[in-house]
């Protein structure tokens, strides 16, 4: 029997969202300026390679067991997998250009606790599928869930686009 990703999204989001009310900044927790640095610099790459479209750096920004939720439902598990997706996306789309990218930082909503950190807001993005396309813009809702690598890099455990 496959469970509803809904109920396992929700059971995350949940588990997450208890989690930092009871352990977060609440507590007078203060983010480390390494993990302020750490994340940071995951936030530029994401941008870099969403804008070149590097594929290995497209999925280097993963955690090994990442979970990547499409706004259509679809849910790509693992760094490889979402690798495999992205490389499928691209033969398909050979003339994929992201012309603008813009997370909007300012006004997500964040929570952090024990090397993890809870974001939810909007990203920008202006592309074009093809060469002949006329470019299309769009604002979408995020929830994104970072986890701290054991090196104290910072790589995104969920994704879900909405």
């Amino acid at each position: 029997m496959r469970t509803p990703v809904g109920v396992i999204v929700g059971l995350l989001v949940g588990v997450g969202a208890g989690h930092f009310l009871w352990r977060g900044h609440g507590d007078g927790h203060v983010a480390s300026a390494a993990d302020l640095a750490g994340i940071e610099k995951l936030h530029q790459e994401d941008i870099d390679v969403t804008l070149t479209q590097d594929p290995k750096g497209l999925t280097e920004i993963w955690a090994q067991d990442g979970v990547r939720v499409a706004p259509d439902g679809a849910v790509v598990v693992g760094k490889t997998a979402i690798g495999a997706d992205n490389a499928k996306f691209r033969e398909a789309n050979p003339e994929f250009k992201v012309m603008k990218y813009a997370p909007d930082l300012e006004h997500f909503s964040v929570a952090m606790a024990d090397g993890w950190e809870l974001e939810v807001g909007t990203l920008s993005a202006t592309f074009k599928l093809s060469g002949k396309d006329d470019p299309v813009s769009m604002n979408i809702k995020t929830l994104r869930l970072l986890q701290r690598q054991p090196d104290g890099a910072w790589k995104f455990a969920l994704v879900e686009l909405k």
